[in-house]
């Protein structure tokens, strides 16, 4: 079966979508909720993919335990996924590596990749962005989307990124989770008040993509304009 798909990504960076044009018997598969549209002749299918155990470890990445398998099995067809949120997608081709990805980044991906959880350890609890990573393996074409648009960034020795603007990294980088050294010594206070939070220090050769936005800001911008009840 052909592992490498046929697709276009449009709408780019804050409404990207992707279309994918299958061969007769090609499969891709997605996270559920991502379709917005299909050929008649694909046949969907919606389960555990990989068992039960790596399945947990996509939930507990952040992505839900089920994946849809769409298959060309009627003849060639198309089908059109859109990320859950305003944003762009990214396509990465692996090659028998492992892409590392931020809670909710997944989006699809074709035969011959196996996505699951990566445990992080302090480095994930200290992070506030998730003690899981999901992790994406094998050979064939990847999808991850963002909060905004993609900026791809080549590490050639160290790099700092804040956790919360992290969507992927290749597995050729070592990272650590700590404070700007501007922030070390004074205490909460001083952490708090400058309006910055932990980060991570890639290093090493490889890629790492980075969203333009990040939620957390956005929700503290929209709060006070929130509607409230009168009491």
């Amino acid at each position: 079966m052909v592992s490498t798909l046929n697709f276009e990504i449009t709408q780019r960076p804050d409404f990207s979508m992707l279309k994918v044009a299958l061969e007769s018997g090609q499969q891709v598969f997605a996270e559920p909720s991502a379709m917005a549209s299909m050929s008649p002749n694909l046949t969907l299918k919606a389960g555990l993919k990989g068992g039960a155990l790596k399945s947990l470890g996509r939930m507990f990445g952040g992505e839900s335990m089920i994946v849809n398998t769409f298959t060309a099995d009627k003849g060639p067809g198309e089908v059109v996924f859109a990320p859950g949120h305003i944003g762009d997608t990214q396509h990465y081709r692996l090659t028998g590596g492992s892409l590392m990805l931020q809670r909710g980044a997944y989006m699809a991906n074709s035969a011959g990749i196996e996505v699951t959880g990566k445990w992080q350890g302090a480095k994930g609890f200290f992070s506030g962005e998730g003690l899981v990573l999901l992790k994406a393996s094998g050979t064939g074409d990847l999808f991850f989307n963002s909060y905004g648009a993609i900026l791809e960034i080549d590490v050639t020795d160290d790099y700092v990124v804040d956790t919360g603007y992290i969507v992927a990294f290749e597995d050729t980088l070592q990272y650590r989770v700590r404070t700007l050294p501007g922030l070390r010594g004074g205490g909460f206070k001083r952490l708090f008040f400058s309006g910055e939070g932990l980060v991570c220090q890639f290093s090493g050769q490889g890629k790492v993509w980075v969203q333009t936005r990040y939620v957390s800001p956005f929700l503290s911008w929209v709060n006070p304009f929130r509607l409230t009840k009168n009491n």
